[in-house]
């Protein structure tokens, strides 16, 4: 077997591969140099304490509880929620399901049940039809889960009556709702919806630090004072308990004050690199469908296969942007990525097409 190399590799001039690469500012950086710590395990830690509670009020929910990654979120509760054998019902382009590396099979023992949604949402009565009625036969149906924006869906923010309605008939059957929240706050700000009124409708939900709002870790997860303390028990299971986590935690309090409101430019970059690239020829792009920061495009229309076209614009502009499926990229703006990146990024395109 070969050697790892521990060579960095360079980092793209643009990079609009995912807002999780976004590097913190000097600003959040100074606040977590001064940040106030404690033993945070303990429940020591003032900063943590107060990033928790700032989430709980956000979201309307009694309790929260800062863990250091969004997987970490789904799959503690998720095993809050689900015994061993219980099913989980979710769209069938989740989060949990592609990128989370079969921890709700590995950790919970909880099965998946996927229904076809739309743009990664799915309707009440969808719901329905996946639904099945208790028998010793059948695996019992414990928890509904939902994404909001959605990844694979490209940035689409549910809508409210269309998610309580949902929640509404998971409720109605004894399951449970749960929201992976990791870019929520952009279905704040895209839809103008408070995030307490989108978590109203389920039980549990969780906000990531590391995507838009340009934090360098973390993510938080809030629900009932029942909840969060059961989920207390499984973050030292899997290994989430931390010290003087004020450190990090302070980089979530300074994004609140200050990263949220900007959301719109992101969502703006986005939506004016959706109306360069469909003036492209060969590549098929709907920028009505660019509801938030996250932008698929076509370009199968070119005779080409997205990892070639990704291969030129790194290798001959110094601009990435990931290669999603054959013939389809993804493109995800956040705080590091200016107006004058996108119109770059736009001509790139343009150059590698025409040529």
């Amino acid at each position: 077997m070969a050697a790892r190399s521990w060579a960095t590799p360079a980092h793209p001039r643009i990079d609009l591969y995912s807002d999780t690469i976004t590097k913190p500012t000097p600003e959040m950086r100074r606040a977590m140099a001064e940040a106030e710590v404690g033993n945070e395990q303990s429940g020591e830690d003032p900063t943590v304490n107060a990033l928790c509670r700032m989430v709980a009020e956000l979201t309307g929910k009694p309790d929260a509880l800062f863990l250091p990654s969004g997987t970490m979120c789904n799959q503690i509760a998720y095993r809050v929620w689900c015994d061993r054998g219980e099913e989980i019902l979710l769209e069938e382009n989740s989060h949990m399901l592609h990128y989370e590396a079969g921890a709700t099979a590995a950790l919970t023992g909880a099965m998946s049940r996927t229904i076809q949604g739309t743009r990664g949402m799915f309707t009440a009565e969808d719901l329905k039809g996946v639904m099945h009625s208790a028998s010793r036969h059948t695996q019992k149906q414990v928890l509904v889960s939902v994404e909001n924006t959605t990844n694979r869906g490209g940035g689409a923010v549910w809508p409210l009556e269309q998610l309580r309605k949902v929640s509404e008939t998971a409720h109605e059957a004894g399951m449970n709702v749960h929201m992976d929240g990791a870019r929520l706050m952009n279905a704040v700000v895209s839809s103008g919806i408070p995030a307490r009124d989108f978590a109203a409708e389920v039980d549990s939900v969780w906000i990531d630090l590391s995507k838009g709002l340009g934090c360098p870790v973390g993510a938080v997860l809030a629900g009932s004072e029942e909840f969060i303390e059961r989920a207390w028990l499984f973050k030292h299971q899997y290994g989430g308990a931390m010290r003087q986590a004020g450190i990090i935690a302070a980089a979530g309090v300074y994004a609140f004050e200050n990263h949220v409101e900007r959301l719109a430019e992101d969502h703006e970059n986005a939506r004016r690199l959706a109306r360069g690239l469909a003036d492209i020829e060969g590549i098929a792009v709907n920028p009505n469908e660019c509801d938030t920061n996250i932008l698929f495009f076509d370009v199968g229309g070119l005779g080409v296969s997205a990892a070639d076209f990704s291969a030129r614009l790194r290798a001959e502009h110094d601009i990435r942007i990931g290669h999603f499926s054959a013939t389809s990229l993804r493109a995800v703006t956040g705080l590091d990525i200016s107006e004058a990146d996108i119109d770059e990024a736009i001509a790139a395109c343009k150059a590698v097409a025409g040529g």
